[in-house]
């Protein structure tokens, strides 16, 4: 893909660049643009996006996450921040497929990873940072689709009513500092570690939306769910744990669906948001017929 004239003059034009060259498109991604840049011999990422208030993404906090995930070796350092840009330091490492995440070693690897950024990011994070309440942001997407007369208004009824079933059933909660994005592409593969990237949905949640959500990502078996539950727990998951796990599982998935809904109305993106959407909706409408055998008949 082409870098247009007006992205090339933005990046030039940042101060912390000396002599930007080989300005190129970085692939994935359906919120930002990305580029990658070299300057002075060193190669970054540059990552264009404005906040973005109906889905709750807020630079700031974004900001604040990424530092205390680099400060905690988990992710890129950031070298440049201004409002709508982040530069980060270039890592050669490649993005994950949930192919990848289907080999139980490597799956492994990776809960463990998660566990530990669940821990030593919150502990180097300070300052405000954001809640990541996903029944809240479902109520919230509900109103969003309502206010500006959305084609999937008629379907809200019946998902704000199984939203408020999921709830029930997930509980109290313990709280960790969340990814909140867990897709296999914002999991980097390196020679010799892994790097986790992307905090724009970074905030506190509980740790089964970030496990569920690396599940649904990539598509795993129920024997490789139980492994990775029992890698993050050190111990095999019980029924009330799985009941519990499966009820989040199923919010993941329909905040995703709700989320692409909002964006086939809001963004400016060249992405198909109304396929992702009914993708979204059909894996949601399964998950929660396995989750509630009875109520996902009716």
């Amino acid at each position: 893909m082409t870098v247009s004239a007006e992205l090339l003059a933005r990046v030039g034009a940042l101060p912390c660049f000396a002599d930007p060259q080989n300005i190129e498109t970085l692939g994935g991604g359906i919120t930002n643009v990305n580029l990658t840049v070299e300057d002075q011999g060193r190669k970054f990422v540059v990552r264009l996006g404005d906040d973005i208030l109906e889905h709750g993404v807020m630079r700031w906090n974004e900001l604040s996450i990424a530092r205390a995930a680099a400060q905690a070796g988990v992710s890129p350092a950031v070298h440049h921040f201004e409002q709508g840009v982040m530069v980060l330091d270039f890592v050669d490492a490649a993005p994950m497929s949930a192919e990848d995440l289907h080999d139980p070693a490597l799956l492994v690897e990776v809960t463990k990873m998660i566990r530990a950024m669940h821990n030593d990011v919150e502990a180097q994070v300070t300052g405000p940072v954001l809640s990541f309440h996903v029944f809240h942001i479902l109520r919230s997407y509900a109103a969003f689709l309502e206010a500006n007369g959305s084609s999937h208004c008629p379907l809200l009824p019946e998902l704000m009513s199984q939203a408020d079933q999921l709830q029930a059933a997930v509980g109290k909660i313990d709280l960790v500092l969340g990814h909140n994005d867990l897709l296999p592409a914002n999991i980097l593969r390196g020679a010799d570690r892994l790097w986790l990237i992307d905090w724009e949905y970074g905030g506190f949640n509980t740790p089964l939306f970030d496990l569920g959500g690396l599940a649904t990502n990539a598509g795993l078996e129920p024997e490789a769910e139980a492994l990775m539950l029992r890698s993050y727990f050190d111990a095999d998951p019980d029924a009330d744990l799985m009941h519990r796990y499966g009820a989040m599982k199923c919010a993941s998935l329909l905040r995703e669906t709700m989320w692409s809904m909002v964006s086939e109305i809001t963004s400016a993106l060249d992405f198909d948001y109304a396929s992702y959407s009914k993708e979204n909706l059909s894996n949601y409408r399964q998950a929660y017929a396995t989750q509630f055998p009875a109520r996902g008949q009716s």
